[in-house]
């Protein structure tokens, strides 16, 4: 078939190096009856390998000049055929659908990245793993711990719910065309149900998107809609830090505080 050419609104930048995708594979470790989904499977970079290890593979894509390439490269109904194609936007894709414990590879377009990761987050208790290319920058900040630069509301958010790890560095050079950002793989998994835990989940996205919304004001000015001078004395924590001084436990503990707070209001009123 004729060479695909890049398509910029997808955010497309193909995998070409062989040894960062080995790598990949190596780190994933496929096992042949795990249920796998690969976001954006492109031109198969990573679609064939996982193919060679795995009984069954689903794919969600949304160029259909890719599903084209699929389609004539594993032709529907053929026996040898395992690969099933989901057409449409990753952003919309209901993964329950799917069956679970799931895991979740692929190389996702930069350019909605965030939103991708906020979006399966809201699966996290039918998901296994997750190992995702990404611009570094966002795998650094995923991963960032209070007190650095990096450390924001999406390092919070996602926390919450995932233990996650950098696995690699990917040079742009690595892809076709070359992207003008370095890359990294990042590995997501689930945190148990016994963990962290907060007892209303919007009201902690609140927090902490107010409290990270101006990062440079201390918590006393950002949270003030949401915490008394005395409610700091109560919690332990010092109004005068800022949002990136805080771990991951202590807005949990916060929300947790203004749960009973509200409750205890409720109750009274």
């Amino acid at each position: 078939m004729n060479t695909h050419k890049a398509k910029r609104k997808f955010g497309q930048n193909f995998l070409v190096d062989e040894q960062i995708i080995s790598d990949i594979i190596f780190a994933v470790r496929p096992d042949s009856g795990d249920n796998m989904v690969e976001i954006g499977p492109g031109l198969g970079a990573l679609t064939r390998p996982l193919l060679k290890q795995l009984n069954h593979l689903h794919v969600v894509e949304i160029d259909r000049d890719v599903i084209v390439r699929l389609e004539h490269a594993f032709p529907p109904g053929k026996p040898e055929s395992n690969l099933t194609i989901h057409v449409g936007d990753a952003l919309e894709f209901d993964i329950a659908t799917l069956p679970a414990p799931l895991r979740i590879v692929g190389n996702l377009p930069y350019n909605i990245s965030s939103p991708l990761l906020f979006h399966f987050a809201t699966y996290a208790e039918c998901i296994k793993d997750m190992h995702f290319m990404l611009q570094n920058e966002v795998v650094e900040r995923m991963v960032a711990e209070p007190s650095t630069p990096e450390y924001g509301r999406m390092s919070v958010m996602l926390q919450y719910r995932f233990f996650m790890e950098k696995l690699l560095d990917v040079p742009p050079e690595s892809f076709r065309p070359m992207p003008k950002v370095n890359s990294a793989i990042v590995r997501m998994i689930p945190l148990q149900a016994s963990e962290i835990r907060v007892q209303d989940e919007d009201l902690f996205a609140r927090i902490v998107k107010a409290a990270f919304a101006q990062r440079r004001k201390t918590l006393r000015n950002t949270l003030r809609s949401f915490l008394s001078a005395e409610d700091f004395v109560r919690l332990g924590v010092d109004g005068q830090l800022r949002a990136e001084n805080l771990s991951v436990a202590v807005f949990a503990e916060v929300t947790n505080y203004l749960s009973g707070v509200l409750a205890m209001n409720a109750g009274n009123s």
